[in-house]
């Protein structure tokens, strides 16, 4: 919005592509499954409206959705983003005490204004880590099959989207 008003507008952007925690990781991909599962229900309970069908999710096809539907959003933030002319630096930054710049992997940014915006990260409980057994959202969304039963911890939005995914 800064840039449409016409300031001049850097990005600092950890990742290697623009969108953020809620498109790349978070409120985009678990939409795009719930739709998927959506189906999935939608085809289960046919019957109730008097059709005769059946299926099974390909996980594979699943998750190809779900990268397409990525993908085109995110072309779409960065297709806005080079419009508006705002410069994308790579890297994360930190605070410069007592000043108004950053300081970022590739060298210093100098601002005037700053806003911060850091995203989230999932949590995990106090004494457990990640296993091959134990994931976050993070690992559920690139999980190579549909877990045969799973515990979900949380109920926060995402959490309560897998658990209705899983469903």
């Amino acid at each position: 919005r800064a840039a449409q008003l016409g300031l001049r507008v850097a990005l600092v952007e950890r990742d290697d592509r623009l969108g953020g925690t809620c498109l790349l990781r978070c409120c985009i991909p678990t939409k795009a499954l719930l739709q998927s599962a959506a189906v999935m229900d939608t085809v289960h309970r046919s019957d109730e409206w008097g059709i005769e069908a059946s299926g099974e999710p390909d996980w594979s096809a699943v998750t190809a959705f779900e990268d397409r539907i990525v993908d085109k959003l995110v072309k779409g933030v960065t297709g806005l983003v080079k419009a508006r002319a705002i410069d994308v630096v790579q890297g994360s930054a930190r605070l410069v005490p007592g000043s108004s710049a950053l300081d970022v992997e590739s060298g210093r940014v100098e601002a005037s204004e700053i806003v911060i915006a850091t995203g989230s990260a999932p949590k995990l409980l106090p004494g457990v880590s990640i296993t091959d057994r134990i994931i976050t959202s993070d690992q559920a969304l690139w999980y190579d099959r549909i877990p045969g039963s799973v515990v979900v911890i949380g109920a926060g939005a995402v959490g309560l989207e897998f658990a209705s995914l899983y469903r």
